[in-house]
C-alpha cells in the first residue's frame, strides 16, 4: 500500500494537477502535509484536495490539523504521537494513525487506538538532514511489536520495496517521489506492495 505525502514546495508543476494525477493512480491514501500553512490556507487547500480525492475514490488523510478535519467533516487524520496523547478524545470518532520513532512508541500508539502507524525515518532523507536513519532492523522490530499496519517512511525509493516487504510492513509513505516523479499516475505501480 502506498500513501502519497504532499509537500507543495517540492512540486515543480501545478500542485493540484499533480494531486489529481496521483489520485488517478489509486494510492491507499494521500496525506495533506503542508505543515507551514496557516489554518485558513490549509483548510482551503484541504477542501480542494478532498474534491480531487473524492472524484477518484481515494482516502484523504489530514496531517495533524484536527480543526480542518472536523470543519470539513473528514474522517481520516494522522497525528504525531505527542498530539495523539493530547487530543485522543477529540479524534476518537475518526480513523487516526500516528508517527512513531521507537518500539515503545509503536506499542503506545496502538494502545491509544491508532488504526495504523508510520515508522521512520528508515533511510537517509533530505527531510531529516543530519539525523541518522533508523534502518530496516528498526522497522522489522516495530512491525513485530504491534498488530496494526505499519507504513515505512523516510528515503523510500522503489528499489527498496522488496527489502521493506521482508520486515512485515504493510506499505510505504512517499513524499519526494510523489511531488517530483515524471509520471504520477504510475507511482502506485512503481511502489506496489
Amino acid at each position: 500500500m502506498l500513501i502519497c505525502v504532499t509537500n507543495r514546495k517540492n512540486c515543480k508543476d501545478d500542485y493540484l494537477s499533480r494531486i489529481s494525477q496521483l489520485a488517478k493512480g489509486k494510492p491507499h491514501a494521500i496525506m495533506l502535509r503542508e505543515k507551514d500553512l496557516g489554518l485558513t490556507e490549509y483548510e482551503y487547500l484541504a477542501s480542494k484536495v478532498n474534491e480531487i480525492c473524492n472524484l477518484h475514490d481515494v482516502t484523504l488523510m489530514i496531517n495533524n490539523n484536527i480543526t480542518t478535519a472536523t470543519k470539513l467533516k473528514l474522517k481520516n487524520i494522522h497525528l504525531s504521537l505527542s498530539d495523539l496523547r493530547l487530543y485522543k478524545s477529540e479524534v476518537s470518532e475518526l480513523t487516526f494513525g500516528a508517527s512513531v520513532h521507537s518500539v515503545p512508541e509503536a506499542k503506545e500508539a496502538q494502545a491509544l487506538g491508532a488504526s495504523y502507524i508510520i515508522a521512520g525515518h528508515i533511510f537517509s532523507t533530505d527531510c531529516k538532514k543530519g539525523v541518522p536513519p533508523r534502518g530496516l532492523s528498526f522497522l522489522k522490530e516495530v512491525c513485530a511489536s504491534v498488530t496494526i499496519p505499519v507504513f515505512a517512511i523516510g528515503g523510500i525509493t522503489k528499489d527498496k520495496i522488496e527489502d521493506i516487504k521482508k520486515t512485515g510492513a504493510k506499505g510505504v509513505c512517499v513524499m519526494s517521489e510523489s511531488m517530483t516523479c515524471t509520471n504520477p499516475v504510475n507511482l502506485t505501480n512503481d511502489f506496489r506492495f
